[in-house]
């Protein structure tokens, strides 16, 4: 085992590179492969078009033709204000160094808003695929609520030379409905126009924290979003890591009767091991025909590689495709960040790191 990547985890986590799963085993599942899109995508109803492009975006950067992805996701101008992400690194209130940084971080796509794509897409779309987010939640509306609202039409990104769309739903809000329906019906006409589809599976429901406990990160409740995404064609999901389980059991106390569930998915699906909770996720994603790709999440500081290489092995080992990671890249200087991509590509480059 490369000794580089254990002293960079630490010893408290070197059973994370040795673990074997055995709730469902690692031959159940559509793992990636430098063929993944011929194998997979080529038997399905997405066109040729979607099929290049896929390619395209799997065929990019450094981990080009491996069957996995490494993207930056840049969209939280909107969903967390543009002075909040970008206090720290405000060269990226300019969109072209967003996509310098995909580039020179060897990503395989970048994703964010259609107006930052659009700004420098004449310059930029042939160079890394384009992924455009096409909804968003703005915080600016008093008092701020959890709603995902179209920025842009798929017409749109497909003039200004995207690969793929990407889109939010809050499974769980009060706005779930409306938003599975509309994403849906964006995610066809996306296919119809040969781009691929990327969903963002996002929880939001202040009654799934109970008793201390955040289950908008539990692998039974993330697992189910992430079925439903692969139910509205997503090519790709992106989830959190899950960090929980039991939000079903926790939300079925009392008077309280909350979705369906089987005891089983808790005691021969799942196990506490984090690679067990993150494979729940995969199984939902049709066993790995939809890519799984994880969220780097928060930016902390010094800890930030270590975090995002663990979150890659428990991806990498769990059978996932990838990382999507923003703030913990672009929140720090430019050479920093493409190191920070860098190390993330590195896991999945490792051939020391195996499927659980």
């Amino acid at each position: 085992m490369n000794k580089n990547l254990l002293s960079l985890i630490g010893k408290e986590n070197e059973g994370l590179l040795s673990h074997v799963c055995k709730t469902i085993s690692k031959e159940q599942l559509h793992l990636p492969s430098p063929d993944f899109v011929d194998k997979i995508f080529s038997i399905s109803n997405r066109n040729p078009q979607v099929l290049r492009n896929l390619q395209a975006m799997y065929g990019h950067g450094r981990l080009a033709n491996t069957g996995y992805v490494s993207i930056l996701p840049v969209d939280q101008g909107i969903e967390h204000s543009a002075g909040a992400s970008f206090a720290a690194n405000p060269m990226y209130f300019d969109p072209e160094n967003i996509v310098k940084l995909a580039i020179e971080g060897g990503c395989n796509a970048v994703a964010t808003t259609i107006g930052a794509l659009g700004i420098v897409s004449r310059k930029y779309a042939h160079k890394i695929p384009f992924i455009v987010k096409l909804n968003h939640n703005e915080l600016l509306s008093y008092p701020n609520k959890a709603e995902q609202i179209m920025f842009g039409s798929v017409r749109d990104a497909w003039n200004l030379g995207a690969v793929a769309v990407g889109a939010t739903v809050y499974f769980g809000s009060d706005d779930a409905t409306r938003e599975i329906i509309e994403v849906a019906k964006v995610f066809e006409q996306a296919h119809e126009l040969g781009m691929a589809t990327i969903l963002w599976c996002y929880l939001r429901n202040n009654s799934f924290k109970k008793d201390g406990v955040d289950y908008h990160v539990s692998a039974d409740l993330t697992g189910q979003a992430n079925h439903i995404g692969t139910t509205i064609q997503a090519d790709i999901i992106k989830q959190k890591l899950p960090e929980n389980n039991g939000g079903y059991k926790a939300l079925n106390t009392g008077n309280s009767s909350y979705g369906k569930l089987d005891e089983r998915i808790y005691t021969q699906l799942t196990s506490d091991n984090p690679i067990d909770l993150c494979r729940y996720q995969v199984i939902n994603c049709y066993n790995g025909r939809a890519g799984l790709i994880n969220s780097g999440g928060a930016s902390s500081g010094e800890s930030d590689k270590k975090q995002a290489v663990l979150t890659a092995i428990i991806n990498k080992r769990a059978g996932g495709t990838g990382l999507i990671s923003g703030r913990k890249a672009f929140q720090r200087p430019f050479n920093e960040g493409v190191e920070m991509l860098n190390a993330i590509q590195d896991v999945y480059l490792n051939k020391d790191v195996t499927i659980a």
